[in-house]
């Protein structure tokens, strides 16, 4: 009778000190390592690549195709209640689409630097804070209807 009750006590002291064991090291295990600080300074993001289509004499002629890269303050992008590559794709689609003085079979002499800042501009008084610092032509470039065939 007195081996089976020490047997007994000595598994719950067994099953109680495991218990504790266990608890003490997934709680030491758990504890989140502190915080790093995000990093500041610029960064690059790449939106989506465009296609605005060319309409002349009421046919569509070709695509203008286009991909841009923006360059943002880290914290502005962080404290931003929407992401700012919609607006960006948005105006520049706009801007090319609407712009008089795109000749689109002669991409060469259009004025990229003016197209970035009009976009630039726009996207900062749309989010109305100056987000971006910049914005750069990745791609830029026309494909005709014929092309498209092909």
């Amino acid at each position: 009778m007195m081996k089976l009750l020490v047997t007994g006590v000595w598994a719950c002291l067994v099953t109680v000190g495991t218990s504790l064991g266990i608890s003490y090291w997934k709680e030491s295990a758990a504890a989140l390592p502190a915080k790093q600080e995000q990093p500041e300074g610029l960064v690059y993001e790449k939106v989506k690549v465009i296609n605005v289509p060319m309409i002349a004499e009421g046919n569509v002629q070709g695509y203008v195709i286009a991909q841009l890269v923006f360059t943002a303050d880290a914290k502005v992008l962080r404290q931003l209640p929407v992401p700012p590559e919609p607006f960006v794709v948005d105006e520049a689609f706009r801007t090319l689409y609407s712009d008089q003085k795109l000749d689109f079979k002669n991409l060469a002499r259009y004025d990229l630097a003016q197209f970035a800042r009009a976009v630039r501009m726009q996207v900062n008084k749309r989010l109305e804070v100056d987000a971006l610092q910049e914005v750069l032509v990745q791609d830029f470039n026309y494909v005709s209807k014929d092309q498209l065939r092909r």
